[in-house]
C-alpha cells in the first residue's frame, strides 16, 4: 500500500520524487574520495562502458581539484552528470569496487561524479577548444545521449554538425524516459546547455526527420549522417482491451509524467504490465504520485524478471506489490474504461512460461500500465536506401557502428535494442571516432 500523497503542487510533486542520489557537499564529497584505495587495476574502469580514470577524478576531488575532476570524467564521458545520477552503478562501477568483496559499503562513485561536474557546469567552466570548421557537415538525427555524444566528439575536429531533434527538448532517455526521482529536467537540461554552449553544435528542435526528401537533403548536404532515434512507441500486447481509456505504454506514461509532474492525476487502482526495468520505474512513479495501490504483474518468477534487483527494491519501498508468474489474458473494461485485467497463471517449462488451466483470476483496476517492450522505427528506416536491418527490426552495424549505407552510422538504443544511457553515449562516442576514420580526418 503506497503512503504518498497525491501531489497538488510542484513542491509536493519535488517531495515524493526527491532525488535518490542527491548532489553531495564538498565536506561529504571529501570524506567518500577519502576512503578510495586508488587500486592499480581499478575493476571501477573496466566495469565502465566508458572507461572514465575513475581512481585519477577521486583523487582529484580528494585534493580539491573538483573542476580537474570533471574534465577527466568528460574526457570520457559527455553526459558525466547524468549519468552519475541515472546509471545503475550497483551493478557497474560501484558493484565493481573492491569493497564490495569486503562487506564494506562501496565507494559512492555515481554521486561523487555528479559532484564534480556539476560543479563544472555551475560554473560554466570550458575545457575544450574547438578548432576552426575543416569544411565538413555531419548530420545526426536524434539529440539523445548518442545524437549528443556524437556531435560533442566530431566538433573536437571541426566537424560543423546539425542535429534533427522531433521533441523540444535534448537528451532523449535522460528528460523524457527516465523516473523523476533519479535526474530532474532542470538538471538534465543544465547539462545539455553546458555542452552546446561548449562545443557549439546546431540543434533544430521539433525537426521530424520522416519523408524521402528530408533523407535526400541530408545526403545532399552532409559528408555522413549519424542516426541516434532510439526506439519507438510501446509495443501492443494483442489482447482485447487494449483500446480502452486508461490503458497507457510505460515509456509514454514517464514521458507524460516528466513533462506534466503533479498535473497528472493517477487514480486509486494501477496494474503494470512487466518485469523491466521501465516496469518497476512506472510502477514506482504510480505510487509516488498517490495511487493507494499498485500491483506489478510479470508473466515469469521473480528470479526471471529482467529488472535489476535494485529498481525492484525500489518500487516495493513505496508500496508497489509484485505478482509473478501471472499473464494477462484480457483487460476488462466498463463504459469505455479501464475495470480490471482477467489473469491466467503461469509456471515456467523448458525456459517458457507456460499457462495452467483453470488458474484464471481477476484483478479490478483503474488503470493498465504496459511496459511490454517497445517497437522499432522500421518505417523511418526502410526509406534509407542499403540500410540492413536485423530479425529483431534494430539497425545492423558493423564493430565501427557503420551501417550496410557507408554514408550512414548509428548507435544508442536503435542499434541495441535498448540499453543504459552510459551505453549510448560510448556507443555515439566510437561511432563519431569511426566518422572520422571515413572521412580521412586524422585521429591523434
Amino acid at each position: 500500500m503506497s503512503e504518498f500523497k497525491r501531489p497538488a503542487s510542484e513542491a509536493a510533486f519535488s517531495e515524493n520524487f526527491s532525488q535518490i542520489k542527491p548532489l553531495m557537499s564538498q565536506t561529504e564529497a571529501y570524506y567518500e574520495s577519502s576512503r578510495c584505495l586508488f587500486c592499480y587495476d581499478a575493476p571501477c574502469i573496466k566495469a565502465c562502458p566508458t572507461g572514465i580514470d575513475i581512481p585519477l577524478f577521486i583523487r582529484q576531488i580528494n585534493s580539491k581539484n573538483e573542476l580537474g575532476a570533471a574534465k577527466t570524467i568528460y574526457n570520457s564521458n559527455y553526459f558525466g552528470y547524468a549519468c552519475g545520477k541515472v546509471c545503475p552503478t550497483s551493478e557497474l562501477c560501484e558493484g565493481a569496487c573492491v569493497y564490495t568483496n569486503t562487506d564494506v559499503k562501496p565507494i559512492e562513485i555515481g554521486r561523487l561524479q555528479s559532484f564534480a561536474t556539476g560543479k563544472a557546469i555551475s560554473s560554466n567552466k570550458k575545457f575544450y577548444a574547438i578548432p576552426k570548421s575543416n569544411g565538413m557537415k555531419v548530420a545526426v538525427i536524434g539529440a539523445g545521449p548518442a545524437g549528443i555524444s556524437c556531435a560533442c566528439e566530431l566538433r573536437q575536429d571541426g566537424f560543423e554538425v546539425d542535429i534533427f531533434e522531433a521533441k523540444e527538448n535534448p537528451s532523449g532517455l535522460t528528460v523524457h524516459g527516465v523516473a523523476p526521482y533519479k535526474i530532474t529536467n532542470e538538471e538534465a537540461l543544465d547539462e545539455m546547455e553546458y555542452l552546446q554552449k561548449q562545443f557549439g553544435y546546431t540543434v533544430h528542435y521539433s525537426k521530424t526527420i520522416d519523408s524521402g526528401n528530408d533523407i535526400r537533403l541530408l545526403e545532399e548536404n552532409y559528408a555522413a549522417i549519424f542516426i541516434g532515434i532510439g526506439l519507438g512507441g510501446t509495443s501492443d500486447l494483442k489482447i482485447k482491451g487494449e483500446e480502452l481509456e486508461n490503458v497507457f505504454g510505460a515509456v509514454e506514461f514517464v514521458q507524460h509524467l516528466r513533462m506534466n509532474h503533479h498535473k497528472i492525476v493517477v487514480p486509486e487502482k494501477v496494474i503494470v504490465l512487466g518485469g523491466g526495468n521501465t516496469a518497476m520505474d512506472a510502477a514506482s512513479e504510480s505510487a509516488r504520485m498517490g495511487a493507494s495501490e499498485v500491483i506489478l504483474a510479470y508473466r515469469r518468477s521473480k528470479e526471471e524478471k529482467p529488472a535489476y534487483e535494485f529498481e525492484y527494491d525500489l518500487a516495493k519501498e513505496v508500496g508497489v506489490k509484485g505478482i509473478f508468474n501471472v499473464a494477462p489474458m484480457e483487460i476488462l473494461g466498463k463504459d469505455g474504461k479501464v475495470a480490471g485485467v482477467k489473469f491466467i497463471r503461469t509456471e515456467t517449462i523448458n525456459g517458457k512460461p507456460s499457462s495452467i488451466e483453470g488458474s484464471e483470476f481477476i484483478e479490478d483496476c483503474d488503470w493498465v500500465i504496459k511496459a511490454t517492450g517497445q517497437s522499432k522505427q522500421i518505417g523511418f528506416l526502410e526509406r534509407i536506401e542499403g540500410i540492413q536491418l536485423n530479425a529483431n527490426g534494430t539497425i545492423a552495424v558493423n564493430d565501427h557502428f557503420q551501417t550496410s549505407n557507408k554514408k550512414y552510422f548509428a548507435a544508442g538504443d536503435a542499434v541495441s535494442g535498448g540499453e543504459e544511457v552510459v551505453n549510448a553515449v560510448a556507443n555515439g562516442t566510437n561511432a563519431a571516432i569511426a566518422i572520422k576514420n571515413y572521412l580521412g580526418v586524422r585521429i591523434p
